[in-house]
């Protein structure tokens, strides 16, 4: 082959990945197709690593999951027509999730536009309601400078994804390297941490100083900033207790003085200042009705927009949770010692509360019953974890239990879909993490539904020798939407459209050249965590957990009210 180099040429294809590499994307997760080859091409030669799977909708999960262990944004390729249509949901899930990836799609070639060519649809009016930015890139010149802007609309507010289609000869065609448009490495998009307004700072700094009964959620937006030591600090100096939940869990250990999980719902029913970090007035606060209407009520977040959002505030602070709680702590020091000297009594009535909602669950999570409880299964994986496991959750009623019981010991070791409940993001989140952390153990529990959905990648795991610990809660049943259409229809008609074979995914691990290992027993379950450890492989335990047992937030869900 001719070096077009030395004619001065380069493709559009390199032009992506040259664009790829300025932005530090180390491997994009694809399933191949006729027109997005020439970007493979380029990426073998800017030493970007080219994962394929065999599901788009992996890949675009798979590039979700590397932003939110990387702190980078991912990067998904995919054909055009059913390749891009695939991937939508991956693509929804990170915009819900406000998690920094591009999702780049082939098109028919603009010599063919509108003629009807192979796989043509309207790709960029798909997509753009589900991202922060979606365009066609219209000449070859342009493919590099087209990619960095979509990285930089990526972090406008809170993260999210991009979409850019390529036509295949836009892709394919050669233009002068000085005609092309190529930003150079951290010089195309500016620094998006805002400590937010001084004057807030000072106002929520007086408020906590002064506070009774402070309470603090540390949501997703956290870890996203790579806040965590400042929220440690924050919560130490002025001896506020902690909630933490989606990728913000993990922020502080377990049996941290300041660590609560358990009693949320009492302190944000009896606490006077109420403090949300990062996470939305969605569905999983109630939309805020779940805060008392006599506390004052802080929110901080990345974006405008959430900010007193279906709930009234008391006071909203717009900026990078990491720095707007370091300001906080600063801004409070040497009041009063932080009023963290009279908060003992509230800590203790939290601590009590938390006590007595263990004790409730701890029949059921040391139950020796057969078929297995939900709670006992979840247990002996929070019992198997290290400081070193990420744990991954993908499912519905099992990782309900999960979320009640589970404590990642590490910050950034807690994943799960997000907001929009996608079922099926367990192999791929594993498959991104293992890329990115291969020295961490990977941990994952599925319900049998949600791996159905995306399982056949167990098959990539093992091609690329990525070993992970994946338990099965196996139910044979879709038992969230079980459970409610039981409440809503009656025992008669529980069964309809929710019912699932009983089928050994023991057997499927090992069919596909994985560990695997089926459990009935409670007390054999520690013994085959630990044998899936050892194997060295990719593993599935199929643990039979009990069918008629209901995780409490399955059965409290406003849905089915």
């Amino acid at each position: 082959m001719p070096d077009d180099n030395s004619q001065n040429l380069i493709s559009g294809g390199h032009l992506v990945a040259k664009a790829l590499k300025a932005e530090g994307v180390e491997v994009i997760y694809t399933l191949c197709g006729g027109h997005i080859i020439d970007i493979y091409d380029g990426c073998v030669d800017e030493g970007i690593e080219v994962v394929d799977v065999r599901h788009e909708q992996v890949a675009a999960h798979a590039a979700d999951g590397y932003a939110r262990i990387t702190g980078k944004p991912g990067c998904a390729v995919v054909t055009a027509g059913p390749g891009t249509t695939d991937a939508v949901t991956g693509v929804a899930n990170a915009f819900r999730a406000e998690s920094p990836m591009l999702l780049i799609g082939g098109q028919g070639a603009h010599t063919q536009h509108k003629m009807g060519s192979l796989q043509d649809l309207p790709h960029v009016d798909m997509m753009t309601p589900i991202t922060k930015f979606a365009a066609t890139v219209p000449d070859t010149a342009r493919a590099a400078d087209m990619v960095s802007m979509a990285f930089r609309e990526c972090y406008h507010g809170a993260p999210g994804p991009s979409f850019l289609e390529i036509p295949r000869d836009v892709l394919d065609a050669k233009v002068p390297v000085e005609k092309a448009r190529v930003p150079a490495a951290g010089q195309y998009r500016a620094s998006t941490r805002s400590a937010g307004d001084p004057e807030a700072i000072e106002k929520l700094a007086d408020l906590l100083v002064h506070a009774e009964k402070p309470a603090i959620l540390l949501g997703s937006q956290v870890w996203t900033t790579r806040g965590t030591e400042s929220a440690i600090e924050l919560v130490r100096a002025l001896n506020i207790p902690a909630y933490m939940n989606g990728a913000g869990r993990g922020t502080l250990p377990p049996g941290d003085a300041h660590h609560f999980q358990l009693s949320r719902r009492y302190a944000f029913s009896n606490a006077d200042v109420i403090v949300i970090v990062g996470t939305p007035f969605d569905f999983r606060m109630g939309y805020g009705k779940r805060l008392s209407q006599d506390a004052t009520v802080v929110q901080i977040d990345l974006d405008y927009r959430t900010v007193g959002k279906n709930r009234d505030i008391d006071l909203g602070i717009v900026g990078d949770a990491g720095l707007v709680l370091k300001s906080v702590t600063e801004a409070a020091s040497g009041r009063i010692n932080g009023g963290a000297s009279k908060r003992k009594e509230w800590l203790d009535e939290l601590r009590a509360a938390e006590q007595t909602a263990i004790e409730k669950r701890l029949p059921n999570l040391k139950s020796d019953a057969s078929p297995i409880h939900p709670y006992r299964l979840v247990s002996e994986i929070n019992d198997f974890l290290t400081e070193d496991s990420i744990y991954i959750g993908d499912g519905g009623d099992i990782v309900t239990f999960s979320g009640q019981v589970v404590q990642p010991k590490s910050p950034g070791h807690w994943m799960d879909p997000g907001p929009l409940g996608t079922l099926g993001v367990g192999v791929p989140f594993v498959l991104a993490a293992k890329k990115a952390r291969p020295d961490k153990e990977v941990v994952a529990l599925f319900g049998d539904g949600a791996f159905s959905l995306t399982g056949w990648d167990f098959e990539t795991l093992v091609r690329y020798n990525l070993p992970f610990v994946g338990i099965v809660g196996n139910n044979s049943s879709m038992n969230q939407i079980r459970y409610g259409q039981a409440a809503k229809y009656g025992l008669e008609r529980e069964r309809v459209g929710n019912t699932l074979g009983d089928v050994h995914y023991d057997k499927f691990a090992q069919m596909l050249g994985g560990y695997g290992e089926e459990v009935r027993d409670p007390a054999d379950i520690a013994p085959a965590l630990q044998r899936a450890r050892e194997s060295g492989k990719p593993s599935l335990i199929n643990v039979w957990v009990d069918p008629d047992a209901y995780a409490p937030g399955t059965m409290n869900q406003t849905m089915y009210k």
